[in-house]
Order: structure tokens, then sequence, then C-alpha cells
């Protein structure tokens, strides 16, 4: 009896999304970031959204996503790991951001009154939505086991301040441009939850940290790779490309990643445990 044929090689590529936007608005956009990257690599283009953090990263390592758009702390994981990380978003001008502690507006809620209070985070692994608010309160003094009541993961930024405004938690963090910006709080809950700035108002800011990064497989071959890295650093050169970076990716284009430039993280990520 003879082997059966081998199996004919995968042509299409696999690209993973975080969780982080909400599985339904990131669904929707993905559809015309499939189509741009499919004419840049001449091949079929999948695009997923993985449902947390974790399996972002797991799905990367494994080989089932050949490159994701990923949040610091994965990029800083798969890096360590030896993955290449080859470009990071631009977001007014600055290559890092912070995050801001953020309740309903007219609560007065205060670092002094956070104790027996619930927070909303958005997963374990998001610098943004978790790693940087507790390292920031730790530092602070404020112990989040012993301090919050409850914390519940909402598993997206979206989940996380929906649940502060229905009262089901008093506290969330959001992602913010860095402080040279001028810019606020609000300009990240308004990239979240259009016209809602208003409704919450800040706790505190927490320390900066590099941008999201496009890490890319292992078993990528190096000239489709290069493909990919063109395609992402010229996003911002049509109109096309212009829209896919603020709804996608909300950023206003990609820059190429430094090598081993999110090592810092680990840092924050141990002093949150």
């Amino acid at each position: 009896m003879s082997a059966p044929p081998p199996s004919p090689a995968r042509f299409s590529f696999r690209f993973g999304l975080p969780p982080s936007l909400g599985n339904t608005l990131a669904r929707e956009r993905a559809e015309h970031f499939s189509s741009f990257i499919e004419r840049a690599l001449g091949r079929k283009v999948e695009v997923s959204v993985a449902s947390s953090y974790e399996a972002l990263a797991k799905d990367l390592l494994a080989g089932r996503a050949d490159a994701v758009w990923a949040p610091p702390f994965v990029c800083a994981r798969v890096e360590a790991m030896g993955v290449r990380v080859l470009a990071r978003g631009v977001r007014r001008g600055r290559s890092s951001y912070r995050s801001a502690l953020v309740t309903r507006a007219g609560s007065g809620l205060t670092l002094e009154k956070l104790q027996g209070r619930r927070v909303a985070w958005v997963d374990r692994d998001s610098v943004g939505g978790y790693l940087l608010p507790v390292a920031y309160l730790k530092a602070k003094g404020h112990e989040p086991a012993k301090t919050f009541v409850s914390q519940q993961f909402a598993g997206s930024y979206k989940a996380a301040l929906e649940a502060v405004l229905s009262g089901t938690a008093d506290m969330a963090s959001i992602f913010c441009p860095p402080e040279s910006t001028g810019l606020t709080y609000a300009d990240g809950v308004e990239v979240v939850l259009a016209g809602k700035g208003k409704a919450f108002e800040l706790i505190a800011y927490t320390e900066e940290a590099p941008n999201d990064g496009v890490p890319v497989g292992m078993s990528v071959a190096p000239e489709l790779a290069g493909l990919l890295e063109r395609a992402l650093l010229g996003l911002h050169e049509s109109d096309e490309g212009k829209r896919l970076l603020e709804e996608l990716f909300s950023a206003e284009r990609f820059e190429p990643a430094p090598r081993m430039g999110y090592r810092a993280l680990y840092r924050v990520a141990l002093a949150s445990l």
C-alpha cells in the first residue's frame, strides 16, 4: 500500500489580532486589512481575533499565526524567544504611550480612596490595561489584591470602560498618548468609546511604555517577512492605508522596530506580579 501524497504547502498567510478592541469591531475592520495585505504579499491572507493576549502569543509561537498585531508585553515575551518584531506603531508622532487610571465623572474617587473598590482590567498581559497601572499602584503602596474588593478581567478596553459606566466597576485603565503630546486620558477613551471622553475623570497617569508592534513567526520566509514589513511601513502613503492605520491600529504610521526594543517591559511585568 503506497503512502498518501504529501499535503500541499499552505499558501495563505495568517495574521492575528488581539481582543483589545472587542471581537465584533476587530472582525469588521479586519476584512479591509486582509485585502490590502493580500495585494502586498501576493497570497490569500486570513485574519483572526485571538481570545486573549496569551492565546495571541501562543498562536504565533506555535505557528498557528504567521504574524500578529501585539501589545507590548506580548512583543517582549516572543522577542525574548527569538522572534523578530518587524514594526511598531507611531501615535501622535511618538512610539510610546502611557496608561491612565480612570473613574466615572463626578465619582470623586482618588488614589487615597481605592480601598474596598472594584476594578475592571483588560487582560493579564495587557500593558496599558493591567501591567502599567498595577506596577504604578504597587509603587504608590497600593497592593491590588489587598486594596480592591474585586478585580475583573473584561477582555477589552471597551468592556472595561463600560463596566465603569454601568457601575459594576469603580475604576479601569485606558491607553493614552504620552505627556509630551499635551493630550489626555480622554483621547484614549474616545478611541474606544466615541463621544464618552467626558464621561470619565482621571485618577492618575502611569509611566510610559513602547507602542504595540508586529512580530513575525520564525517559520516565515525572510522574503515574505520583508514584503509584510514594506507593506506595513508604507500604509500611511495611501488613503486606504491611512484609514486602516486609524481604524485597526489606532496609529498614524508604522516605523521599523529596534532589535530587542521591548526588553525594558520585563521590569514592568515583574513589578505587576
